[in-house]
């Protein structure tokens, strides 16, 4: 087993317990972030009716007009962020539960989570 096979199985393993530990609502969706070598994404999803509310990453039209400007993928990250909560709060959304989806707290999940913060979120 090479070294990136070894990192998917771990962040597979440690997506798993945070999945069963959290759990998203009409009320308070569950904020998830993927994020891939150049893209970001985070959804807002209703676990009990499984539907995913919200849709914002770095490749939607009105986020790239305004991510141009931005130097580097952490500032992108964070104005992902600051979209999702603006679109959150437009829609009655005011408080998440928040889903690293196995990556650590650091640099660009942090971004987007700081960004959501600063648009209204509460988490």
């Amino acid at each position: 087993m090479n070294q990136i096979q070894k990192s998917q199985k771990r962040r597979a393993r440690i997506r798993y317990q945070i999945r069963k530990k959290l759990r998203g609502t009409p009320e308070r969706p569950r904020l998830v972030v993927y994020r891939s070598l150049d893209h970001i994404y985070a959804q807002l999803i209703d676990d009990v009716n499984a539907r995913t509310l919200l849709t914002v990453s770095t490749k939607s039209k009105d986020v790239t007009d305004k991510i141009s400007s931005a130097k580097g993928k952490i500032e992108k990250s964070k104005i992902v962020g600051k979209i999702t909560a603006e679109k959150a709060v437009s829609g009655n959304i005011s408080s998440v539960v928040f889903d690293r989806n196995g990556y650590l707290y650091h640099g660009r999940v942090k971004a987007l989570a700081d960004g959501a913060r600063e648009g209204g979120l509460k988490f």
